[in-house]
C-alpha cells in the first residue's frame, strides 16, 4: 500500500486506538509530535499516533510557493474557490492510512482522525464520509470543506460519531464566524460538537491540549460510549 510518509510514535506496545493526526499549511508531520507528551491520557491508555507530511504543492494565495499542502488556497477568504480535486486527493491518502491501520489490527470504531487548519477540514472530509463507524473526529482552527457535497456523500455509520471543535476567538487566518457556521451547519444535519473557543489566534493552547485529552479518554475509556456533551453551540 503507497503511504504518505509519516511520523509514528506509541504510548505503549500494545495500541488500543490510533490517532491519524493532520498538520496545517506549510507545516508537515513533526509539528504536533510533541503534543502527545502533554496530552494528560490515562496511564493505562496505550495509543498509537501517526503524523502524515502533506505532499509539496504550490499554494495559490503564497505566490505560488511550493509547501506541504492538503489542498490549494486561491483567495483569503479561504472557504471560497475550495480545491475540490486537491481535497480529495488528500481524503483518499487518509482512507489509506485508515485501511493500514485496520490491516495492522485496529478496528475503524478506535480510529480517531484529528487535524489542525487544513488538516481538520482533511478530517472533517474524510471522517464524514469514511463507509464505517470511526471513534472520532477533532478539528482545530478549522471549517467545513465541501458542504454542498456533505448531504449526498455522508455516511450513515458516522452520524453518531462525537466530533470535538475548537476554535481562538483572534483567529485571523481561519475566522471564527467561519468555524461557527461549520460547526452550526453540522449541528443542522444532525451532528453532535463539542464546541470550544479560548482567547487565542490561529494555534492551540494549553486549555485546548486538556479537553482534547478528555475527549480522546471518553473515546477509548473502559469500553463505555463517549459522554455526551453539555457544550451548546454559539
Amino acid at each position: 500500500m503507497d503511504l504518505l510518509p509519516h511520523v509514528e510514535l506509541a504510548t505503549g506496545a500494545e495500541p488500543a486506538g490510533t490517532v491519524i493526526w493532520l498538520h496545517g499549511l506549510g507545516a508537515d508531520g513533526w509539528d504536533f509530535v510533541p503534543i502527545v507528551r502533554e496530552l494528560p491520557l490515562p496511564e493505562t491508555l496505550q495509543l498509537r499516533f501517526i503524523f502524515p507530511h502533506a505532499p509539496e504543492r504550490p499554494v495559490t494565495i503564497n505566490n505560488g510557493f511550493l509547501m506541504r499542502a492538503w489542498y490549494d488556497i486561491a483567495m483569503n477568504d479561504i472557504a471560497r474557490l475550495p480545491d475540490e480535486e486537491g481535497i480529495r486527493e488528500s481524503q483518499a491518502e487518509v482512507e489509506r492510512l485508515i485501511a493500514r491501520e485496520r490491516d495492522r489490527g485496529i478496528e475503524s470504531a478506535n480510529i480517531v482522525l484529528a487535524g489542525f487548519s487544513q488538516g481538520g477540514a482533511i478530517a472533517l472530509q474524510a471522517g464524514l464520509r469514511h463507509a464505517n463507524r470511526l471513534g472520532g473526529i477533532a478539528a482545530l482552527s478549522t471549517y467545513l470543506a465541501l458542504e454542498e457535497s456533505l448531504d449526498a456523500e455522508a455516511s450513515a455509520a458516522n452520524r453518531a460519531t462525537p466530533i470535538f471543535m475548537a476554535h481562538g476567538s483572534d483567529d485571523p487566518i481561519v475566522p471564527l464566524a467561519l468555524a461557527e457556521a461549520s460547526a452550526a451547519a453540522l449541528k443542522r444535519r444532525g451532528y453532535e460538537i463539542e464546541w470550544h473557543t479560548w482567547p487565542m489566534a490561529h494555534a492551540v493552547c494549553a486549555e485546548e491540549i486538556r479537553a482534547l485529552s478528555d475527549f480522546l479518554a471518553r473515546i477509548y475509556g473502559d469500553g463505555e460510549a463517549p459522554a455526551r456533551s453539555s457544550i451548546l453551540l454559539p
